[in-house]
């Protein structure tokens, strides 16, 4: 009786085991720049299949960077953002496809009103599985647009998360003051989006296969 108890647990840990093997597998994480890193978030946070987005910075030397620091330029930083996906909804390859489409993959200088290094577009990818499929999807994306895209796809390094400040911003109700005086985060970047020309320029440049959320 002993034996057989002992042999049922053991199936049940093994099982057991096997199913948070398969869970753990199907989470995959993809970390690129896009320029600001709230457009980012707000784009990629109702995919379906994206379990969270988080701002931060990637792609320079400096340990545990600040906001400041990155945008004074000088770190080797990008501002990017972490993609936490179940790639059993949607793959690394269709995310990367989506995210070439939410950005100007032709300015190699910034994004949109964001200018200098940091706000530079870039996919970073860790593996060679990672590096194949955005590679892929990159010359894809080139064909259909007709036009040479920019944005490289480099060795993924240390990604950092972002003051807690920028997290979430672009659905925050937090007040911050603004040049047109006091705002909840979220009307300060829907104006500040607006402002940017992102969604004109990723139209005029993407046509119909421009990426909405």
């Amino acid at each position: 009786m002993r034996r057989i108890y002992a042999i049922l647990v053991l199936a049940v840990a093994l099982t057991g085991g096997a199913a948070v093997g398969v869970a753990r597998a199907a989470e995959e994480k993809a970390l690129v720049a896009g320029g600001c890193f709230w457009c980012v978030e707000a784009d990629f946070e109702g995919v379906k299949g994206v379990k969270s987005v988080v701002s931060g910075y990637s792609g320079g030397k400096v340990q545990n960077p600040s906001y400041k620091q990155v945008s004074a330029g000088g770190t080797g930083h990008y501002e990017a953002a972490e993609i936490t996906f179940d790639n059993s909804v949607i793959s690394y390859h269709d995310l990367i496809a989506l995210f070439l489409r939410s950005v100007d993959v032709t300015d190699a200088g910034g994004q949109f009103c964001d200018r200098g290094d940091s706000y530079r577009t870039a996919i970073f990818a860790r593996g060679a599985a990672q590096k194949a499929a955005a590679e892929q999807a990159v010359a894809e994306a080139q064909a259909a647009l007709g036009q040479e895209i920019v944005t490289p796809v480099l060795k993924a390094g240390k990604f950092w998360p972002a003051e807690e400040y920028h997290q979430d911003y672009y659905r925050s109700s937090d007040i911050v003051l603004t040049r047109a005086g006091p705002k909840q985060k979220k009307n300060a970047y829907k104006f500040y989006r607006k402002a940017c020309g992102r969604d004109e320029r990723v139209k005029a440049l993407w046509g119909q296969m421009a990426f909405r959320p």
